[in-house]
């Protein structure tokens, strides 16, 4: 392996954290004897045709600091290659650190876990979820959650986490179930009302709300948490259970599993990783082991 390693960085994460936490990250792994170099991108599409690049290249590993957004793009250009993939976990949410046992919010330790784990050779294949030729490895949200994000995403004003607290607010004065078409393995069509359909390779998303609270990442199938059709009242005492997982054994709440879905409701849009997938149908196929990850 190549002693060279790429820091895909998103500089303005967690309002600036991805910028402050480079250095720290940088240092921890070039005192580990590993020379670093920098990928930045004057947006979204260069940051990936850059980071593409150093794969093609052949980096020792490519190294995402930022937040779930920044390891969604950084699973675009390392998916179904050999090279491993670190995270620096910085950002509002950090779900997919979390679910993999990485440092959140320190960089100078989520550095040293990369530079010990590819010293090391401490590395590990994991499930990833794939919608057409996109790649996600947390959660694929649809319904109540997936019109939060959509009216967060309008909203100028505030700014950070609470005009997503706003908007939930605003989605819940016009909430109703979505007539849902779900297909699971190619199975029958199952025809229900559902408040959301949550498709998890990992198990949370949001900053920890535990929506796929069982999910594995190495199992090969998704868990796939469907709220059903309840009254405004029930959702809100349902809700704070989501943060600890609790809410699976509600009676309105099942889990399926299942390695491929297809998922069709009018006027949803699918958010995976927090970013935007398009309107449904989508068709969601779990990939078992399709990324290497540098990590305990």
């Amino acid at each position: 392996m190549t002693s060279e390693i790429t820091l895909f960085v998103n500089p303005t994460a967690g309002r600036g954290r991805g910028a402050r936490a480079a250095q720290p990250a940088a240092s921890a792994l070039r005192a580990a004897g590993f020379s670093v170099r920098t990928v930045l991108g004057e947006n979204a599409r260069d940051a990936l045709t850059r980071a593409r690049a150093a794969v093609a290249a052949g980096t020792g590993c490519l190294v995402a600091v930022g937040g779930d957004g920044m390891a969604g793009l950084a699973l675009q250009a390392v998916a179904g290659t050999d090279t491993p993939l670190g995270l620096v976990a910085v950002g509002t949410g950090n779900d997919f650190a979390r679910a993999l046992g990485l440092p959140v919010r320190d960089p100078a330790a989520a550095g040293r876990t990369v530079a010990e784990a590819l010293k090391e050779a401490r590395l590990r294949d994991v499930d990833l979820g794939r919608v057409g030729g996109t790649w996600f490895g947390t959660v694929l949200a649809s319904g109540f959650d997936s019109r939060v994000n959509d009216r967060g995403n309008r909203m100028r004003w505030p700014g950070g986490r609470f005009k997503y607290d706003l908007a939930m607010l605003a989605e819940l004065a016009a909430f109703k179930p979505f007539p849902y078409r779900i297909t699971l393995d190619g199975g029958e069509v199952r025809e229900i009302e559902a408040t959301l359909v949550a498709v998890g390779n990992g198990s949370s998303y949001g900053g920890g709300m535990k929506i796929c609270a069982e999910a594995d990442l190495t199992d090969g199938l998704f868990d796939i948490t469907v709220v059903g059709a309840c009254s405004r009242a029930s959702l809100l005492r349902v809700f704070p259970q989501v943060y600890k997982g609790t809410h699976l054994s509600h009676p309105m709440v099942t889990v399926h599993r299942a390695a491929k879905i297809e998922l069709a409701a009018e006027d949803i849009t699918g958010y995976a990783d927090g970013e935007p997938l398009g309107r449904l149908p989508l068709t969601a196929e779990c990939v078992r082991g399709a990324v290497r990850i540098a990590g305990p």
